[in-house]
């Protein structure tokens, strides 16, 4: 099975030999490739709609895989029993609801050694999360398809001092590697930062806020890092 440049960025970090759990996995595309490559050994399905998790059956039946993976229908990890799994991956939601769904379930978070990300929103509160709770990134890699730029991050078991706010934002580990689409990354979050403030300066409360000096500040750091 072929995956897009998402999902195999995705497929790049996940354990050799490991045993799989991709919540919210939608149609099973990254399970079932990884087992049928062999990278994997065991992966489980998960989904909360009927719809996906019909598609995810459909999936692994097609890919004659019914014995190596499941697909479960649950919100979460809920479907999840510790110890069931080494890796859980969750990819295509907002950094913020992976971080609920990983908390609401520390029997099942601490039973695993990775957790591998693909978050679509707020990267910097997720990252800071993970080593706030005595993990942190031991890899990071950047995708693009159908023109967007997408963030993976790979996080494991371990106390480690946690990165400046202005790397939590790029990536420590991807400031680190400087990847060929870092810089398109960074002019992203350029981007983004500029569009709040433009949004802010209608209102003369709002430039006269905490936040806007803090968005300010974070665009003449990320601009400073363009060069390298």
């Amino acid at each position: 099975m072929k995956l897009d440049n998402r999902l195999a960025a995705i497929a790049g970090l996940i354990p050799k030999g490991c045993r799989l759990a991709d919540i919210g996995s939608d149609h099973a595309y990254l399970p079932c490739a990884l087992v049928g490559a062999g990278q994997v050994t065991h992966a489980i399905a998960t989904d909360k709609n009927e719809g996906p998790y019909e598609a995810a059956k459909r999936t692994i039946q097609d890919e004659d895989l019914i014995d190596q993976v499941e697909a479960r229908l649950g919100d979460g990890l809920a479907p999840i029993k510790p110890g069931e799994v080494d890796v859980l991956s969750i990819s295509g939601m907002g950094g913020n609801l992976m971080q609920e769904i990983l908390a609401a379930r520390p029997d099942v978070l601490e039973s695993v050694g990775t957790v591998v990300l693909q978050p679509q929103n707020a990267a910097e509160e997720l990252r800071g999360w993970i080593y706030d709770r005595g993990w942190h990134i031991d890899e990071e890699e950047l995708a693009i398809e159908d023109d967007r730029i997408y963030t993976i991050l790979r996080a494991v078991r371990g106390k480690r001092e946690k990165p400046a706010p202005i790397l939590l934002a790029v990536g420590p580990i991807l400031w680190e590697k400087k990847p060929p689409l870092l810089r398109e990354h960074m002019e992203q979050l350029i981007f983004s930062c500029r569009r709040v403030l433009t949004g802010m300066e209608g209102s003369e409360t709002a430039k006269q806020s905490k936040k806007y000096r803090d968005m300010q500040q974070r665009m003449k750091e990320l601009e400073a890092h363009l060069t390298w």
